[in-house]
């Protein structure tokens, strides 16, 4: 069976896991709003933006608007002191209503998720410790920002001190507004699933990446 989160605790505020470190430390779920996708397209692109902005959008797309991000942080600590915390996932939220299932996000129509092996998934690589989800719109231009822009506009700006872990953004299609907002991705570079949710009436809720942070 293809890979799937346990979203009971992925996507709980509060919730505490074993961190499976054998040395006593839990974390904690904490979720912490970034700011807004703006999505001129409404073509989905899940990526790390620095090195991969040429990536394909997701098959489903959603209506074009402003979405909330919400960064679901997990916190941890051992003997009631926080030791580190890590972005366990990255949420675009499209609806409030209820998430009643979940499939994975696929950027091709041939992709098999049937065929995966056990723990198996279709993800998006990283290779600058970085995950966003963004337009199409908002990626693209990023192919032709030279090193110092970037560099500039969102490297340099991002904040790996704060509550969320190398967040940054910033606009990079003025003529629409659409916009960049990045994080760091759980414990750095790797690939990562995105899970899409709906509601009971079959329409978007979420799309959700999962960094993986949570133990197996």
């Amino acid at each position: 069976m293809a890979y799937a989160p346990d979203f009971a605790v992925l996507l709980t505020p509060g919730a505490v896991f074993d961190a499976g470190w054998n040395d006593g430390t839990t974390g904690g779920i904490v979720p912490m709003e970034i700011g807004s996708a703006v999505l001129p397209t409404g073509r989905i692109v899940g990526c790390d933006p620095l090195v991969f902005p040429e990536n394909a959008p997701y098959l489903v797309a959603v209506e074009p608007g402003s979405y909330p991000l919400i960064a679901w942080v997990a916190v941890f600590s051992r003997e009631g002191k926080e030791t580190d915390r890590r972005n366990a996932a990255l949420e675009l939220r499209v609806s409030g209503a209820p998430t009643v299932a979940w499939e994975m996000a696929l950027t091709s129509a041939d992709a098999d998720v049937a065929g995966l092996s056990e723990d198996g998934f279709f993800g998006y690589g990283v290779d600058a410790g970085c995950g966003a989800l963004a337009d199409e719109a908002a990626v693209r231009p990023l192919k032709d920002w030279d090193f110092e822009r970037t560099e500039d506009e969102l490297i340099g700006e991002m904040d790996w001190e704060g509550p969320v872990t190398g967040l940054a953004a910033a606009v990079t299609d003025p003529a629409t507004g659409a916009n960049v907002v990045l994080v760091g991705s759980g414990f750095g570079d790797g690939a990562y699933p995105t899970f899409i949710g709906r509601d009971a009436d079959g329409a978007v809720t979420r799309f959700v990446t999962d960094f993986l942070v949570l133990p197996d």
